[in-house]
């Protein structure tokens, strides 16, 4: 199985919207699930990655009520005989995957977002993952997301757009 990692999209306009699709469209056209790890902030990036696959997503620190009421703060989510913690994050960068991981019990993976850097790091027997940001580099020197691949094992892959 394959899955699509996005998070921190913080899509404002709709030419955001559409560099955000060729993203997808490039990168995501064969994958099994999507996974968004928060600020989305515009409920329109939701309705683009329904009609591409099926998505779990959690909201984030700067995600409108609208999406913060729809969306819950995690998740665990199960493939196969795996599992996958789906969180944004928050506070400060450091220290963030301590507490992250606090929040989930029994699981293979951490997909997280916030801090805009990519993580793909085996910690204590869990994969941290974070793609970074698509579209956003405020907080990283390039613009990624992440692919999952799941079959006998986990494992993570950060793209650079």
């Amino acid at each position: 199985m394959k899955v699509g990692v996005l998070s921190d999209t913080h899509i404002k306009t709709e030419e955001e919207l559409l560099k955000l699709s060729k993203i997808i469209n490039t990168h995501f056209k064969d994958v099994d699930l999507l996974l968004h790890a928060g600020d989305l902030v515009s409920p329109e990036v939701l309705d683009l990655l329904t009609s591409f696959s099926k998505v779990f997503a959690v909201c984030g620190n700067m995600d409108p009520p609208e999406l913060s009421a729809a969306l819950p703060v995690k998740q665990t989510i199960e493939i196969d005989k795996f599992k996958i913690g789906l969180i944004h994050g928050w506070g400060p960068p450091f220290n963030l995957i301590d507490r992250i991981k606090k929040e989930f019990v029994d699981v293979n993976c951490i997909v997280f977002g916030h801090t805009h850097k990519p993580i793909n790091e085996i910690i204590d027997h869990i994969l941290f993952f974070n793609p970074g940001s698509p579209t956003d580099k405020v907080f990283a020197s390039q613009n990624t997301i992440g692919i999952l691949k799941i079959d006998e094992k986990f494992s993570g892959d950060i793209i650079k757009i």
